[in-house]
């Protein structure tokens, strides 16, 4: 696969310790993250050759951040320096019926001043093959549309392939802001990921009624969200949806489909058990690029990217620090969790 270019906010993560809740915590949890970084980040962990970009204040804690992204393979040659702060979010986690919870502190951060000039994306895309962002990018400021348009269009011209998550958040923009933006971004972009939740508030697209059993989709309703993805966005190639059935915070059952070519492709599903799911998404989008980026056949893909994305749930914070060799062995169908000696 060849070199993949992130662009995205990197954040500290704050949390108390286990499942103890903010009132109880006498410490806080510290770890650096990010939407896109964690897909650079596990697709480094996979062996593909990864850029990071984004813009941090110049001071120790940004250093720290880098730090952890060079821990963990990714590149961050083309991170530039300015404004005065990283982004903040706290993560309370749940159990059993009691929610997690995430609270943000990401108002002017360095990333969210930034200007389309900050970036020299000639260069970021010399040798690339693929450009990863999400939909929380351009929400974080009325600037960062036209800072994430100018890498796309520079990412066309280099002959990148375009990959994005749209990862709606209620709490960064309104369904109006985010259907106008996405909509104009969706134009340029290659393979989307999503699920039906966001497609409907973010883009208007939902399955018919019909569709619908016992609250949720059917096979055929997530078909047909991405036949109309595909019908208003004819430039997408490819598009996967996570298919998240919530029993309780603790416990999900956990699928995906692929949809490409006009057929849609559905992997197994997994009774998983949770550890962490904050970054469950993004091994997810990990997982399908490294399916495509390599040549999988569509089934095989969806396949990785679902049993990469389960592993997932099952380490602690954002990062999915599953191998392929680890990701294929559940995919053949060993997921006894036995211990390996």
């Amino acid at each position: 696969m060849k070199r993949m270019v992130g662009f995205g906010d990197m954040m500290l993560r704050l949390g108390p310790p286990g499942y103890l809740r903010f009132g109880q915590g006498n410490c806080f949890m510290c770890y650096y993250t990010g939407a896109e970084a964690n897909v650079c980040a596990s697709l480094a962990i996979m062996g593909v050759e990864t850029d990071f970009v984004t813009r941090l204040p110049d001071n120790a804690i940004a250093q720290c951040a880098i730090g952890e992204l060079r821990r963990l393979n990714v590149g961050t040659r083309h991170i530039v320096f300015g404004g005065d702060r990283i982004g903040v979010f706290y993560v309370e986690k749940g159990a059993s019926q009691r929610p997690s919870k995430v609270i943000y502190d990401r108002k002017h951060t360095a990333i969210s001043t930034s200007s389309p000039e900050d970036f020299n994306w000639k260069a970021i895309f010399d040798g690339a093959g693929y450009f990863h962002f999400t939909g929380i990018t351009p929400a974080l400021s009325e600037g960062m549309p036209a800072v994430v348009e100018a890498a796309c269009r520079a990412a066309k011209e280099a002959g990148v392939v375009i990959s994005c998550d749209l990862n709606y958040r209620k709490n960064l923009w309104t369904t109006e802001q985010a259907g106008k933006t996405m909509g104009k971004l969706l134009e340029l972009v290659d393979y989307l990921i999503a699920n039906e939740e966001d497609a409907d508030k973010v883009l208007g697209i939902h399955a018919p009624d019909s569709d619908v059993i016992a609250g949720k989709l059917s096979r055929d309703g997530y078909t047909q969200v991405a036949r109309r993805l595909v019908e208003r966005f004819p430039n997408i190639r490819g598009i996967g949806i996570t298919l998240r059935q919530s029993i309780s915070a603790s416990d999900n059952i956990w699928g995906a489909m692929y949809f490409t070519e006009g057929t849609a492709y559905f992997s197994r599903e997994y009774n998983v058990h949770i550890v962490d799911r904050v970054g469950g998404g993004d091994s997810f989008a990990a997982g399908l690029l490294y399916g495509i980026g390599t040549g999988m056949s569509p089934q095989d893909t969806v396949e990785y990217a679902a049993a990469a994305s389960c592993l997932k749930h099952s380490i602690e914070l954002d990062v999915n620090l599953s191998t392929v060799a680890e990701i294929r062995q559940l995919m053949a169908g060993d997921g006894s969790g036995r211990v390996q000696r």
